[in-house]
């Protein structure tokens, strides 16, 4: 049965309570200010070793250009539509295969967690790609405080179903809620996260507020948004394009030039912020993070296990 922390488990036992106030109070004046980079730094923000140092793209381009199709299809709908989203009060249930289910308040989540600017290259199916300077926390931290269970093997996402702010769930485009899984090795490892917040800010509603994962050698459509539901479970768990169509979206979905989707090549990519008519780039594979994560797939036939 799923429950609340008790007592003896609470989140101040391991993070001093004056402690988390502060880090409380740093994010939000972090998100007052707009500030970001250096200028987040010394507020308390640590780059992470992992960061890329290519030039991020804008806030703007990063907040206007996104599949978030719970609010539309088009690039711009979420944009223009979100902000109806509710994301205070929000809570995680997690479940499934785990010592501490329960239903965890995202200041349960973030307490205990050493925030750190971290930024990736985003890509996803459509070939464009784009750097962001996340906010957020490995997702390995939160999984070790639940305590997986040792036959455990996928971590199972949902996404919040609320078709009443979010427009593009009143129509049967897919079936919802949105639902995405990670093997346990690639949820574990340090490149994915737990995102709360971009450029110094809390998380644009339309692009995932509050918290949502990134894994950043994967195409976008696994690092998925808005989350109420984290499951850990011992089978594969069904993920929304590979149930809608298996013969184009893989389960694994990592960056890979070598496999072309059926309806065209992913060799190629274009970089939001260079303009329409820019020459693309080489589809780097694992989206240049091959050195820290092709190890997972030692002995996989990636073009089967696409």
């Amino acid at each position: 049965m799923a429950r609340r922390f008790t007592p003896d488990l609470r989140w101040s036992d391991v993070t001093p309570k004056a402690d988390f106030l502060n880090r409380r109070q740093i994010i939000a004046g972090v998100a007052a200010l707009g500030l970001a980079g250096p200028a987040a730094a010394k507020l308390g923000y640590v780059p992470s070793a992992l960061s890329t140092d290519e030039k991020p793209n804008t806030l703007e381009e990063i907040t206007n250009y996104n599949n978030f199709y719970e609010f539309g299809t088009d690039k711009g709908d979420p944009a223009a539509r979100a902000g109806a989203l509710t994301v205070d009060p929000w809570s995680v249930e997690i479940d499934g295969m785990v010592g501490r289910p329960g239903s965890y308040g995202l200041a349960d989540i973030l307490s205990g967690v050493t925030l750190e600017e971290r930024i990736y290259r985003l890509r996803c199916v459509e070939a464009w790609s784009m750097v962001v300077p996340w906010i957020g926390f490995p997702l390995s931290d939160l999984l070790a405080r639940v305590e997986v269970q040792p036959s455990a093997r996928y971590v199972a996402f949902e996404t919040l179903l609320r078709p009443e702010e979010m427009h593009g769930q009143r129509g049967g485009l897919l079936d919802w809620p949105y639902r995405e899984g990670l093997r346990l090795d690639e949820a574990t490892h340090p490149l994915t996260i737990l995102a709360t917040g971009l450029y110094g800010e809390a998380m644009p509603k339309q692009n995932g507020a509050p918290i949502r994962l990134v894994v950043p050698w994967k195409y976008g459509f696994k690092s998925i948004k808005s989350i109420v539901r984290i499951s850990l479970t011992d089978r594969q768990p069904p993920t929304t394009w590979n149930m809608m169509q298996p013969n184009e979206y893989g389960f694994f979905a990592n960056v890979n030039p070598e496999v072309d989707h059926p309806r065209w090549s992913q060799a190629t990519e274009r970089r939001i912020g260079e303009g329409l008519f820019a020459g693309r780039h080489p589809t780097v594979k694992f989206n240049g993070y091959g050195d820290q994560v092709a190890a997972l797939y030692a002995g996989q036939d990636l073009a089967k296990d696409y």
